[in-house]
C-alpha cells in the first residue's frame, strides 16, 4: 500500500469502530475484509474517502452557511418544500470544487487499486454516512451509489455526487424523525472493485426471516443483473431459505425456494449515455429458472452464518444481519458487498405476541408478497408519479408501481402500502417494517385494479401471500403477554398445515407440532394428483395435460416436482419447530377429494361413501396408489436425511387392521423409511374403534398414537360428519366417545407408547381439554388460534388435580 494518506483509509485499515471516520457501510466492509476473508468470505477490496474529506471540501468552499440557509426552518412534512430545499443543499455540495490535495489522494488510491485488479478495473462508488447502519437505525437507500465507474474524471464526479446525496429528501426526513443533526453528520465515500453482477445475479439476504423474526433461517433474495432492482423493489426476486441449525451440523440443502418473476435486469449502458445503467427485459428462459442454483444459495447461507456469528460475538449478543451480495459473471465468484445489523425484526420485544385475525371473508382483488404481518384498511390512493404525492392524505392506502426512498414521508402516514413490483427485501419493504405499516409488494396489477378513494382492507396476516380485499372487513388485534405464561405438564402441540405460517406460529408457547397435514401442502403447493404427475400420458384432458406441463417445466420430471414441493412444505414446518417433534400425517385425501386435484379424475374410483372408503393406509399398498405413496415416502426421506430434520415423526392415518399396519410399515421400510433407523418414529392415528379395541396389538408396530376425535366420533356414533341431516348427532363430548378416548389413553400408557389427541375437540370445547388432562393424556394438539385461550384452562385443571 502507498504511504499514509490524510483523507484515504484502505479497507484493511478499518474496523467497525471507525464509523465516525468512514460511516457504517465502509466501517463494516473494512471489518469484514480484515477479519472474514480469512474464513473464505469474498469481499471486494477498496478504500474509503473519509468523512474528514467531506468536511474539508465544504470548509474550503465556505459552503456551510449556504447549507444552513437551505435547511434551517425546514418543514419536513411539506413534501414540495422538502424537495426544493433538499435539491438546493445537493447543488451547494456538488458545486463545491475539489481541493487539489484531496483529488490527488483519491486518484492515487484508485491507481493503487488498479495495480491489484488490472487497468480494466471499474469501481463501485458508494455513500457511507457517519451515523449509518447503527443497530437501532437504518439509513439504507438514503444516499446514492454509482456503479461501473472508470477513469479519473468519472471517479471524482461520482465521489462528489455521493457526498451531495447526504441531502436526499428521504435522508433529511429520516434524520429529522430520529433526532439526528444534519450538520453533525458527514458522508464518507467507499470506492471498491466493481463486481460484474450485470453479467450474473445479485440480491439481499438476511440471517433471519424478515416477516416473523424467526432466527433459525437465512433468507436469500436475488435477481439477474445489478442489485439495485432488488434493493429498490423494481423486480419480484427469487427467494431461498436455508436452515441454520442443520447447516451447522453439515447438512447442505435448501429448505424452501420460490421463483420470482424477474421481468427486468439492470445492466450497464454502452456508449455515451447520460445514465450509466439501464434495464432490459429478461427472456422467458431466464424468468423460468432461478437466478442462482442451490450450490450458490448454500454458499451465501454459509457467508451469512459466518457474518452473523462474527458480529454477534463482537456485540456480545445475537446480532442478525442484513447483507447485500453479488455474483461476478466473469470470475463466477460470490461476493459480499455490504453488511449491516438488521433493525426491525431483531429489535422486537419477545414478551408480547401480536396476532391479527380477519373476522370476515371476501375474495381478494389483488395479491402479492406479504410484509409486516398486520392488517390495515383505508381508502386507496393510486400514485403514478412523484408529483402526485402532495395529494396523499394520512390514513390512506398507498398504491404505486414502485416506491423510491424519497417517498418515505408519505409512506410514514399511510395505513398500508401496495406496489406492483418488489420483493420482501426491497427498500419499500424494509421501510414498511420499520414504520410498522403492512405492505403487499410484487402484485403486478395493483395500480390497474385498485381505484383511488375505493375502501380496501390490506391483510398481511395470512402467511406469505399478502391480500387486498375490497371494502372494510372487520379484523381483530390480539396482544398477549407471554412473559408470565406458565407451561403445563401436558404437552401443548399445534395443528399446522400451512408452511407459510409455520415460522410465525413457532412463537406460540408449544411443545412441537402434533399434526402437520400433508393434504394442505399437496392442494396449495403441488395442486396435481401424484399419479397424474407420474403418468401424465394417461391424462386425457388436453387442458389438464398442458397445466401439468406448466407446473413441472422447471423440473426433470413430475416425480421430482412432487418430491421437492412436498419436502419443502413439510421441511419448512419441521424447521420452524426444530428440534421439537413434528408429527406429519401421510396423505389422507378421500377419493372425491383426490379427484379434484389436477389430472385426478382418471385415477380415482367413484365411491358412494368416500369417508369410509379408499383412504389412508388402505391406499398405500394398493396398486392404484402405491407409486404415489412411494413419492410421499421419498419426500419424507429427503426431509429427514438430506435436510437433516430428524425431528420429523411420520403418522399413518385410517389404519383399519393390524395386518394392514404390517404391510404399510414393510412398504415404508423398502422405500427407505424403516422404523427405528436414524431415530425414525412412526405413529398411527387412533380414529377407528378397532384401533382402540386392539390397541395392544397396534402398539407392537407403532411408537405412538394420535387420537383423531373427528373420525373416532363419526365411527363410534355411526354419524356421517359430512351429512347435514344428522349433523346434530355428531358430538365429540358424547359419553361413548369419551370412553373410547379414555380406553385409548389407558391402552397406550399400558404399552409404554405416546398418546396425544390431534382432533378439533379441545380447540372447540374447553371442557374436552379438561377431560383430556383428567385422563392423563400425554399431549393435545390445538389449532394455533386457540392455544392462548386453552392453555390457562389446562393449567387450572392440572392445579386442581394437584399435578
Amino acid at each position: 500500500m502507498p504511504e499514509k494518506m490524510q483523507y484515504i483509509r484502505w479497507f484493511n485499515e478499518l474496523s467497525i469502530e471507525d464509523v465516525p471516520l468512514v460511516g457504517g457501510k465502509n466501517a463494516s466492509l473494512g471489518e469484514m475484509y480484515r477479519e472474514l476473508t480469512l474464513k473464505g468470505i469474498k469481499i471486494p477490496n477498496g478504500f474509503a474517502v473519509t468523512a474528514d474529506a467531506y468536511r474539508y471540501l465544504l470548509d474550503q468552499a465556505n459552503a456551510w452557511q449556504a447549507l444552513h440557509e437551505a435547511l434551517d426552518d425546514l418543514d419536513p412534512d411539506n413534501v414540495a418544500d422538502l424537495a426544493r430545499r433538499a435539491r438546493t443543499a445537493r447543488e451547494v455540495i456538488y458545486g463545491a470544487p475539489f481541493p487539489a490535495d484531496l483529488a490527488r489522494e483519491i486518484l492515487d488510491a484508485y491507481a493503487q487499486l488498479k495495480k491489484e485488479y488490472g487497468d480494466e478495473l471499474s469501481v463501485a462508488v458508494r455513500s457511507s454516512a457517519t451515523a449509518e447502519d447503527l443497530p437501532t437505525a437504518s439509513f439504507a437507500g438514503q444516499q446514492d451509489t454509482y456503479l461501473n465507474i472508470s477513469g479519473n474524471l468519472a471517479l471524482l464526479d461520482a465521489c462528489k455526487r455521493c457526498m451531495a446525496s447526504l441531502f436526499t429528501d428521504r435522508a433529511i426526513h429520516y434524520r429529522v424523525d430520529h433526532g439526528f443533526d444534519h450538520f453533525q453528520l458527514a458522508l464518507s465515500v467507499g470506492v471498491m472493485k466493481m463486481v460484474r453482477s450485470d453479467l450474473a445475479a445479485s440480491g439481499v439476504m438476511f440471517s433471519l426471516d424478515t416477516e416473523s423474526g424467526f432466527k433459525d433461517v437465512v433468507f436469500i433474495t436475488g435477481a439477474y443483473g445489478l442489485g439495485e432492482n432488488v434493493v429498490q423493489g423494481a423486480v419480484d426476486p427469487d427467494e431461498f431459505y436455508v436452515h441454520k441449525p442443520t447447516y451447522g451440523q453439515g447438512y447442505r440443502s435448501v429448505l424452501r425456494r420460490s421463483l420470482g418473476a424477474k421481468k427486468i435486469k439492470m445492466i450497464y449502458s454502452e456508449g455515451r449515455t447520460r445514465e450509466p445503467t439501464r434495464n432490459i427485459a429478461t427472456s422467458e428462459q431466464e424468468r423460468a429458472r432461478f437466478c442462482i442454483g442451490d450450490e450458490d444459495a448454500l454458499t451465501l447461507a454459509g457467508y451469512a452464518i459466518e457474518i452473523e456469528k462474527y458480529y454477534s460475538a463482537k456485540a456480545g449478543r445475537h446480532r442478525p444481519m442484513d447483507i447485500e451480495w453479488a455474483k461476478d459473471g466473469i470470475d463466477g465468484q460470490l461476493y459480499i458487498v455490504q453488511a449491516r445489523p438488521e433493525t426491525v425484526a431483531s429489535l422486537k420485544q419477545g414478551a408480547t405476541l401480536d396476532q391479527f385475525v380477519l373476522k370476515g371473508s371476501a375474495t381478494p382483488v389483488v395479491t402479492g408478497r406479504a410484509v409486516g404481518g398486520r392488517i390495515a384498511q383505508g381508502n386507496a390512493r393510486v400514485i403514478d408519479n412523484v408529483e402526485q404525492l402532495s395529494r396523499f392524505k394520512a390514513g390512506e392506502v398507498l398504491v404505486a408501481d414502485i416506491t423510491t426512498p424519497d417517498w418515505e414521508p408519505v409512506m410514514k402516514i399511510a395505513s398500508a402500502i401496495v406496489t406492483n413490483r418488489g420483493g420482501r427485501t426491497c427498500h419499500a419493504a424494509i421501510v414498511a417494517r420499520e414504520l410498522g405499516v403492512p405492505a403487499v409488494v410484487g402484485c403486478e396489477n395493483a395500480t390497474e385494479v385498485l381505484k383511488t378513494d375505493g375502501p380496501v382492507t390490506v391483510s398481511c396476516a395470512e402467511g406469505d401471500v399478502g391480500k387486498v380485499y375490497p371494502g372494510l372487513i372487520d379484523f381483530e388485534k390480539i396482544t398477549t403477554d407471554l412473559s408470565g405464561l406458565e407451561h403445563p405438564k401436558t404437552h401443548i402441540m399445534l395443528n399446522v398445515g400451512n408452511p407459510e405460517a409455520a415460522f410465525k406460529h413457532s412463537f406460540l408457547p408449544n411443545d412441537g407440532v402434533g399434526l402437520a397435514r400433508m393434504e394442505f401442502i399437496i392442494t396449495e403447493s403441488i395442486k396435481a394428483h401424484p399419479m397424474a404427475l407420474i403418468h401424465p400420458e394417461k391424462v386425457r384432458d388436453a387442458a389438464e395435460k398442458a397445466q401439468l406441463e406448466a407446473l413441472t417445466q422447471q423440473y426433470e420430471s413430475g416425480r421430482d416436482f412432487f418430491i421437492q414441493r412436498l419436502a419443502e412444505g413439510v421441511g419448512t414446518i419441521a424447521a420452524a419447530f426444530y428440534p421439537k417433534p413434528v408429527v406429519v400425517r401421510m396423505s389422507d385425501f378421500k377419493t372425491n377429494e383426490y379427484a379434484t386435484l389436477l389430472g385426478g379424475r382418471g385415477f380415482e374410483f367413484d365411491e358412494a361413501n368416500p369417508m369410509i372408503g379408499f383412504r389412508g393406509a388402505s391406499r398405500y399398498v394398493h396398486p392404484a396408489y402405491a407409486e404415489g405413496f412411494a413419492l410421499e415416502c421419498a419426500a419424507m426421506k429427503y426431509v429427514r436425511e438430506t435436510m437433516g430434520l430428524t425431528n420429523l415423526i411420520l403418522m399413518i392415518p385410517f389404519c383399519r387392521r393390524v395386518d394392514e399396519a404390517e404391510r404399510v410399515l414393510d412398504s415404508m421400510a423398502k422405500l427407505g423409511l424403516k422404523r427405528g433407523e436414524n431415530g425414525l418414529q412412526v405413529y398411527v392415528m387412533c380414529e377407528i374403534p378397532n384401533n382402540v379395541i386392539l390397541i395392544d396389538e397396534f402398539a407392537k408396530h407403532f411408537d405412538g398414537f394420535s387420537i383423531g376425535s373427528n373420525d373416532l366420533t363419526q365411527l363410534t356414533l355411526g354419524v356421517d360428519r359430512d351429512s347435514e341431516i344428522v349433523a346434530n348427532d355428531f358430538d365429540e363430548r358424547d359419553p361413548g366417545v369419551k370412553q373410547m378416548i379414555r380406553l385409548a389413553v389407558e391402552g397406550a400408557r399400558r404399552n409404554g407408547r405416546h398418546c396425544g389427541l390431534c382432533g378439533q375437540a379441545p380447540s372447540d370445547y374447553p371442557e374436552m381439554a379438561e377431560f383430556l388432562v383428567e385422563i392423563g393424556i400425554d399431549s393435545m394438539s390445538l389449532n394455533p388460534d386457540t392455544v392462548l385461550q386453552t392453555t390457562p384452562r389446562i393449567l387450572e385443571t392440572e392445579k386442581r388435580l394437584g399435578r
